[in-house]
């Protein structure tokens, strides 16, 4: 699931890259502005109908001196972004759907770390069982979610702050797929700034009788070093869409039960632009 962030500044400024810097970037002084959406790696388990949270305040670390109600160890400043209850479904954000928490004006400077406050996690079944889940810290200290590099806020533009909570590392099974008892609650988010990332798109399809037909459920994913970076699902017409993946190449693989799996490799995403790569799946003989 998807959450996207936005700072907005009051002399029209926003966060424009992420880039590492040792000097709060003040020279334009005022602010700027985040925006942040939320969006979720898949969630694996098709007997659940719906992952709940509710998102009640999110703050965010501001490396330099600024007057604040909360300061941190090591001196920097969190600047309170939104206190809103916001109730989320994460199922309902996939293939490029998010959720828009912040549009706010905050000073400009360097930003490394975004803490996100929930409660009231549950999951529930497609039959209606409701199992309701602890929040280890995430109510009281705030779920952390680091901006490595730190994203650097300037005047004069805007920029979009990804939050990607990955359902199914945060929704861990109790007893399995098949003895069912529950969910351990282990959140887990990574954040992209979507002015530096770009979106894998694609249509996952097979023929039959000449015809292209959509594939629905095929797991895609995206892997980098022989290794998974993310993964989602194709839907209903066999689309997908995979955002805040950063500049660079990257491999793909689809697979479908009942279908020879597919691997496309060296696919090349540039910043703040979209890649189509499009898959079509054979039947196993």
């Amino acid at each position: 699931m998807k959450l996207k962030l936005v700072f907005t500044s009051i002399l029209s400024m926003v966060f424009l890259l992420f880039g590492c810097s040792d000097n709060n970037d003040t020279a334009n002084g005022g602010t700027g502005t985040l925006s942040i959406q939320l969006t979720d790696a898949p969630f694996l388990y098709d007997m659940v109908a719906e992952a709940n949270v509710t998102i009640f305040k999110i703050d965010a670390r501001y490396k330099g001196a600024v007057e604040t109600d909360s300061v941190s160890a090591d001196g920097n400043s969190f600047i309170t972004l939104s206190e809103e209850e916001v109730p989320i479904n994460l199922l309902e954000l996939t293939n490029g759907i998010t959720e828009n928490l912040v549009n706010l004006e905050v000073p400009a400077g360097t930003y490394d770390l975004v803490r996100v406050y929930v409660k009231g996690v549950n999951a529930i079944l497609n039959d209606g069982t409701v199992y309701d889940l602890n929040v280890p810290s995430g109510e009281q200290t705030g779920i952390k979610v680091f901006i490595q590099p730190g994203l650097v806020v300037q005047g004069g533009l805007s920029s979009d702050l990804l939050l990607d909570f990955d359902v199914s590392k945060s929704f861990v099974a109790k007893g399995g797929r098949n003895n069912l008892s529950g969910f351990n609650f282990k959140p887990v988010i990574k954040a992209s700034n979507l002015a530096t990332a770009g979106t894998l798109k694609g249509l996952v399809t097979t023929t039959e009788d000449n015809i292209s037909v959509g594939l629905e459920g095929a797991q895609v994913s995206v892997i980098v070093a022989d290794t998974i970076n993310t993964t989602t699902f194709s839907d209903i017409d066999g689309r997908f869409v995979i955002m805040g993946l950063q500049e660079g190449s990257y491999d793909l693989l689809v697979a479908l039960e009942g279908y020879t799996s597919e691997r496309k490799e060296g696919i090349a995403i540039v910043a703040s632009n979209n890649t189509t790569q499009d898959v079509v799946l054979s039947l196993e003989e």
